[in-house]
């Protein structure tokens, strides 16, 4: 004989679950709200190619391609959490420096393996350098 106090479809499972479905709602929102707060921009980006740049030297270094899968899709959420993948958010205009080199990490990592694909331009890789230096140094001043 089995005993079974609550189905799993009763009532008191259903409100639990809307409890528990709309404090995920409402962290979330308070999550992605704190991030758009732009003064924070900077130090995040630094944080984020921080993180990015010694994974990518060695896909480099292994010759791995498959990585640069992994980066862009990685590039593309950061992007989407601070809405400037699109030009979205106005609030960073103050720091294209941190949005490009966000943008081309993953772009010049490849290039630096296929030097000669058609998207490689050759001053892409000094613009790149040029802007994570400027972004950590906006970084470092907040």
């Amino acid at each position: 004989m089995s005993h079974r106090l609550l189905p799993s479809g009763s009532a008191i499972f259903l409100p639990l679950r809307r409890v528990v479905v709309g404090a995920s709602l409402a962290l979330v929102a308070a999550t992605a709200l704190a991030q758009h707060d732009p003064a924070g921009f900077p130090l995040d980006s630094v944080g984020y190619l921080n993180e990015e740049l010694p994974r990518m030297e060695a896909a480099i270094a292994a010759k791995d391609r498959s990585f640069f899968l992994g980066a862009m899709t990685r590039m593309v959420q950061f992007s989407e959490r601070w809405g400037f993948k699109a030009k979205a958010n106005p609030d960073l205009a103050a720091y294209p420096m941190c949005t490009a080199a966000v943008m081309d990490y993953a772009v010049v990592g490849m290039c630096r393996l296929n030097p000669a694909d058609d998207g490689c331009e050759p001053g892409l890789a000094p613009r790149f350098e040029a802007n994570v230096k400027r972004c950590r140094e906006l970084a470092a001043q907040k």
